[in-house]
């Protein structure tokens, strides 16, 4: 199957940043990227991971979608996140759907430094 894997290392993140801990944050963050961009969640789950002494740590954020998956990975201690976006071309080329997914999180944690990977995947039928 024909698709575009994209991944995104981002240090320096805004501190403060709500979706950086909070699991809410994250969850509709992710879910109006994902359906601003014109992709569609079919499933999904969200989980924090507290401190030793139970304060909020960093979150882990996954959305099944109709074309593939978006995965989320906070490290608020170190003012970083990692992000992993898949889209399939079954019926359409979705690759400027990942690409806007990815900038408007960008814009979100609006971090210092970024390293973007991008893999295409699957052979032309």
């Amino acid at each position: 199957m024909q698709g575009l894997h994209l991944t995104a290392d981002l240090s320096g993140c805004r501190r403060g940043t709500p979706a950086l801990i909070d699991v809410a944050a994250l969850r509709t963050l992710c879910l109006r990227a994902v359906s601003d961009a014109g992709l569609q969640a079919v499933g999904e789950c969200f989980h924090p991971f507290p401190s030793e002494q139970g304060e909020p740590r960093g979150v882990t954020g996954v959305l099944l979608l109709a074309e593939s998956h978006l995965a989320v990975h906070t490290w608020p201690e170190l003012d970083a996140v990692t992000l992993d976006i898949y889209v399939c071309h079954r019926h359409a080329d979705n690759s400027a759907r990942a690409e806007a997914v990815i900038a408007q999180l960008l814009d979100a944690f609006a971090p210092r430094h970024t390293e973007r990977q991008a893999l295409h995947r699957g052979a032309p039928p």
